[in-house]
């Protein structure tokens, strides 16, 4: 298990990690979301042991992770930390690159190695291309491939697919973290795409302003966030009085509801005026002006003409569950 007992960090007096707290189980993936400047990649350096902690402590096991002034060489060598900046050699072939981290004992099984992360990261056709002549989303993964090499028991990846093309993205995100929750590597992800996060995350952690705010099964956090700033890291989310969605309702709160949530009506519910449609693939992101001034966005599979009405309603149930949070 991974327990990180209140750490605090501060750089030039601004303190960048508050009182951070929480435990991981081994072979759990936990995704570290928040806005940018929120402490994320600066938390993922801590647990590798790159920073000197105000205060606290971290252990993975029995074992406490030490920071640079007890390490010659910072990091844990049970851990691996893919970072923005990849570290690459630049003059020196792909699978050069993977082959250096694997044990000098077994070089009777580099070249199967070295194959099997190729295949993870889809890149056999370039195993003597060398680094410097690839992309950056090349470089990116040829970075990921080698902090893989002699499989981690923990992984730590700062935006593992920023640089990637969005076809690859999608297509190694099915790969690669499968791959890992296979081989029962603990992963901490820190990321700003929902879609590194919810299909995958066992758990999310929420951080701002270099606090944790929420840290919760995904799934959970997803369906019940408990404020706006959680949510709108997931999708664009509206902020509705209850009174709106329900008249006879005396209950004098909001409630967030997703643009999907939404169910569309001809004749019942609260009016909205369309102003605009964003054409989103598989379904529209409609814009609208409630009867109130509020702006409203919700999703429907065809675009609807702009200046019409339609009604909006949500589900009783929905209501219940978002009342229902602390």
């Amino acid at each position: 298990m991974l327990n990180v007992d209140s750490i605090s960090f501060s750089f030039q007096d601004e303190l960048i990690l508050n009182n951070i707290q929480f435990t991981l189980k081994e072979g759990k993936h936990l995704s570290v979301i928040g806005e940018s400047g929120c402490g994320k990649s600066t938390l993922l350096k801590a647990l590798y042991g790159l920073l000197e902690l105000n205060s606290g402590n971290i252990h993975w096991k029995k074992i406490e992770v030490l920071g640079p002034s007890y390490n010659l060489v910072p990091g844990e060598k049970y851990m691996k930390y893919v970072a923005q900046d990849f570290d690459l050699m630049p003059f020196t072939t792909v699978a050069e690159n993977i082959a250096e981290h694997l044990s000098a004992f077994e070089l009777d099984t580099h070249q199967q190695r070295i194959d099997e992360l190729l295949e993870v990261i889809e890149m056999k056709d370039y195993s003597n291309v060398k680094v410097k002549s690839l992309s950056g989303g090349q470089q990116q993964r040829v970075a990921l491939a080698r902090a893989l090499a002699q499989e981690p028991e923990v992984l730590l990846l700062d935006e593992p697919f920023s640089s990637i093309d969005q076809f690859k993205k999608n297509e190694l995100r099915y790969k690669i973290f499968p791959y890992l929750k296979e081989k029962g590597i603990t992963v901490i992800n820190a990321s700003h795409d929902p879609n590194d996060v919810l299909a995958f995350s066992d758990e999310t952690l929420v951080l701002k302003n270099g606090s944790i705010i929420a840290h919760e099964p995904t799934r959970q956090l997803y369906q019940k966030p408990k404020t706006k700033y959680v949510a709108s890291l997931f999708d664009i989310v509206n902020e509705v009085p209850v009174s709106l969605l329900k008249e006879y309702s005396a209950v004098a709160k909001s409630i967030l509801v997703y643009p999907h949530e939404f169910e569309i009506s001809k004749e019942s519910g609260f009016e909205v005026y369309v102003i605009n449609n964003h054409f989103k693939g598989s379904h529209y992101l409609i814009e609208g002006l409630s009867n109130k001034g509020l702006n409203i966005f919700f999703t429907n599979r065809h675009a609807l003409q702009v200046n019409t009405q339609v009604f909006l309603n949500v589900s009783l149930q929905l209501v219940n569950k978002r009342l229902s949070i602390d």
